[in-house]
């Protein structure tokens, strides 16, 4: 089918590009090139360097007709979003709307959007539900919340069907360590170049790391199942930063000898979501151990 992807060029946007090129799949790639990189993408691919936020995406949509857009272009930084949530709320908010808008324009049948696992703020108890209360608690969180809204709008108001990815913490090749990136990324190119690393507090938070490949794959199997649902993207596993760290240098060949600092104010102390309802709903589960996932990210960085 014709697929139009938003954050084509990010970080997930051009691994999911090259799975649905490698499905036999037509991209349309549209990136403003903000955070991603051109050359992350194929030559192969049409590209259109465009805000998601600019009203030219509903020509194009219009002009081009893709069935599904995937949704994963975002300002994806919790701090900038309460530094800025004008800027939080133009991109996540206003661009959102404004990709409902193109899929209408385009009579696309769906739209796959990406949403977080920040939407739950605190859990009561974890692994998280997809049917657990939103509760967001950063302008971010409710950035996405409000994507949410929107779509269940959309699809009573125009048919418009959707299916919404809650994804964990998500890591693998290409996620550099500038800007908001995960904790792998960072921890992976410091402890290559011989650089300091740092574990907040006692190293006891906890995160649920999920790799790229599989989280593609969900996209994937949503493009025709999951019909007005949400589902979490993660591995229902806790890795505390401290095991990261030495899963991490273990795979770079490194001391695991981080300095510590003071915990860091509004960091979760735990967040895991329960992957059963996407087996269930989508015919997902996650497949790469974790150390596995870390290999491969480890030998992407050095050679990068």
């Amino acid at each position: 089918m014709r697929i139009l992807v938003t954050g084509a060029a990010g970080f997930i946007g051009s691994h999911l590009v090259d799975r649905l090129l490698a499905d036999g799949h037509e991209v349309i790639a549209v990136d403003n090139l903000a955070s991603g990189r051109r050359d992350n993408l194929t030559d192969r691919v049409e590209f259109h360097d465009l805000d998601v936020a600019d009203p030219a995406l509903s020509r194009l949509a219009a002009s081009r007709s893709p069935e599904v857009i995937c949704h994963l272009a975002a300002q994806v930084s919790v701090r900038v979003s309460v530094s800025d949530p004008l800027l939080d709320a133009r991109t996540n908010v206003v661009g959102t709307v404004n990709v409902l808008e193109a899929a209408r324009a385009a009579g696309s049948r769906k739209t796959v959007f990406t949403s977080s696992c920040a939407v739950y703020g605190v859990p009561d108890s974890l692994p998280v539900g997809a049917d657990a209360e939103l509760r967001p608690k950063s302008p971010y969180a409710a950035s996405k919340t409000t994507g949410e809204i929107y779509l269940k709008a959309y699809r009573e108001l125009h048919g418009l069907d959707y299916t919404t990815l809650a994804l964990a913490n998500v890591y693998g090749p290409r996620q550099t360590p500038e800007g908001e990136a995960g904790v792998i990324s960072i921890f992976t190119a410091a402890l290559l170049e011989g650089r300091p690393t740092i574990v907040y507090g006692d190293g006891s938070n906890t995160r649920d790391y999920v790799y790229v490949a599989d989280v593609v794959d969900a996209y994937v199997r949503a493009l025709e199942t999951g019909s007005g649902e949400r589902f979490n993207i993660g591995t229902g596993v806790q890795t505390s930063d401290r095991r990261l760290h030495t899963l991490v240098a273990e795979a770079a060949g490194a001391p695991d000898r981080p300095d510590t600092a003071p915990f860091r104010l509004g960091d979760l102390p735990a967040m895991a979501l329960d992957p059963a309802p996407a087996l269930a709903g989508l015919g997902w589960k996650p497949r790469t151990p974790l150390e596995e996932g870390l290999a491969a990210t480890v030998a992407w960085a050095r050679g990068r």
